[in-house]
């Protein structure tokens, strides 16, 4: 028995705190990368319904933050309960439109702790210093909110990217505009009317639906933001930083694509190494920027590692992202489906190594966008699929035999997120982590793992900027320095 698709599912813009619909009435529809059917026709932001939010974040902008840490928080605070209670709803949402199982479904419960963390985050990160090291004065520093932000999601996990970016900037004391995916808009409205529940005032938290032109777009070009933060692929990001710069020099923060490999050494557990770098693969129908795409593995345990990573990896029931016992969705449209299927395809047409598992796309009860969880050996390391990120459940496996090879190997790409190395020797753990050239590097373990006080971000084009507990909030203060004279004539009365 799979779950219930809501009767009534938010379709409008969400701007200074009520829904509207979009100023020409155009919606475009959601479909089902499962059923093909129409889930839901949601009204499209244009440039006019952009500038009106942004203009409404805009006169929020100073009540809001004039207000302490404490009176944010219990906004803050009581989004969080409601995100919890209503996991199942985003869950439905978020298989209905891009394919997400619910039985993997983790995202609101995630998001909860992480809104609930920035609740009190503020009075820890938004204090400055002073000093007295300038004679005669007593010198300080302000950190002040920035101002109006904007925020772009991808359709991947969208209730965890709402979270990344909303929260820590209106714990900051900044207001937000936020663009969700077409691909997945619905969660994205159903977490504005728990905004609207939690009592945040108007304008501080606005949620648009749309293309990237004109809503992505606008937001990008418009005086009035001061920051934008963007997660998405490499060539809309530098789409993003050129308008950015070309408008107001506004701040940007981006987190983009990656190809992550995986170094995986002799003395290594295998029987752990093979599960938890299929599972990383296999997360969200390999719809992940953070996946290990690219498994380097050492030649004398090559095939015991083969053997047990495609036990794991193949190991996948496809279905109906509804139905609990589904463990694999479909890719999210038909535009994502036939990128992975084209990629594969070379794969095999042009022998871009030796096809091992996978490689055919079936359907379940003859519906959906399905590609099987797909291995290729000794993939030439110029191959485009070696080279460039699929974003689906295709995995390169290539053999090497010492680290210096494969550290070479594994840093040859433009991208630069995450990474991983399984060895039970802490010194070469210690050097590999070192010469990896990525953003996180994982040692006996990988993507998805995270720890939320770290900094995440890219490496070379796999973005800039960091967010997490202790950095997030960096991107939304501005530090101004106050200098204080004293009077030393005054010296002498003193005692």
């Amino acid at each position: 028995m799979g779950f219930t698709i809501p009767d009534k599912i938010e379709n409008r813009l969400f701007i200074n705190n009520e829904f509207v619909e979009s100023s020409d009435g155009k919606k475009f529809n959601v479909k089902s990368p499962y059923s093909h059917e129409t889930v839901a026709s949601v009204f499209e932001a244009t440039e006019n319904d952009t500038n009106k939010a942004v203009a409404a974040a805009k006169a929020a902008f100073p009540e809001w933050s004039e207000k302490d840490p404490h009176e944010r928080g219990q906004h803050l605070e009581k989004l969080a309960t409601l995100m919890a209670q209503n996991h199942e709803q985003f869950a439905v949402l978020d298989a209905i439109c891009m394919g997400r199982p619910v039985s993997s479904y983790f995202d609101a419960l995630y998001a909860a702790g992480f809104v609930s963390h920035y609740a009190t985050a503020a009075y820890a990160y938004g204090k400055g210093t002073t000093s007295l090291n300038t004679k005669g004065f007593v010198n300080l520093t302000f950190r002040q909110p920035i101002g109006v932000v904007g925020a772009i999601i991808p359709w991947n996990v969208p209730v965890v990217m709402l979270a990344h970016k909303i929260t820590p900037a209106v714990a900051s004391g900044c207001t937000i505009v936020l663009k969700s995916s077409e691909k997945a808009p619905l969660s994205s409205l159903k977490f504005a009317q728990l905004v609207k529940e939690a009592g945040f005032p108007p304008g501080v938290i606005n949620i648009i639906s749309g293309y990237g032109t004109p809503s992505g777009s606008t937001l990008a070009l418009h005086p009035d933001v001061r920051c934008l933060n963007f997660t998405g692929s490499g060539a809309t990001g530098k789409k993003i930083q050129e308008m950015a710069a070309k408008s107001n020099l506004k701040r940007v923060i981006l987190e983009l694509g990656g190809k992550s490999p995986t170094l995986i050494f002799d003395d290594a557990d295998i029987s752990q190494a093979a599960a938890e770098t299929a599972a990383s693969i296999r997360l969200v129908s390999g719809q992940a920027c953070i996946a290990n795409s690219r498994i380097y593995v050492q030649d004398t345990i090559a095939d015991k590692f083969q053997t047990e990573f495609k036990k794991h990896f193949t190991n996948a029931q496809i279905g109906d992202p509804l139905d609990p016992a589904t463990t694999h969705g479909p890719q999210a449209d038909e535009i994502q489906y036939n990128r992975v299927k084209e990629f594969v395809e070379l794969g095999k047409s042009k022998a871009l190594g030796k096809l091992v598992a996978g490689g055919d796309f079936p359907k379940a009860n003859g519906k959906g966008y399905f590609v099987n969880p797909t291995i290729f050996l000794d993939v030439p390391e110029d191959a485009r699929t070696f080279k460039e990120e699929i974003f689906g459940s295709v995995v390169g496996i290539n053999t090497f035999s010492n680290e210096k090879d494969v550290l070479a190997k594994a840093n040859d790409t433009e991208y630069g997120l995450y990474s991983a190395v399984y060895t039970k020797d802490i010194s070469r753990a210690m050097r590999v982590a070192k010469a990896l050239e990525a953003g996180c590097v994982g040692i006996n373990c990988t993507s998805p793992s995270m720890a939320h006080d770290m900094p995440f971000g890219g490496y070379k084009q796999s973005g800039q900027g960091r967010e997490g507990f202790g950095y997030s909030m960096e991107n939304y203060l501005e530090e101004k320095a106050v200098l204080i004279k004293i009077d030393n004539a005054a010296a002498g009365m003193i005692g």
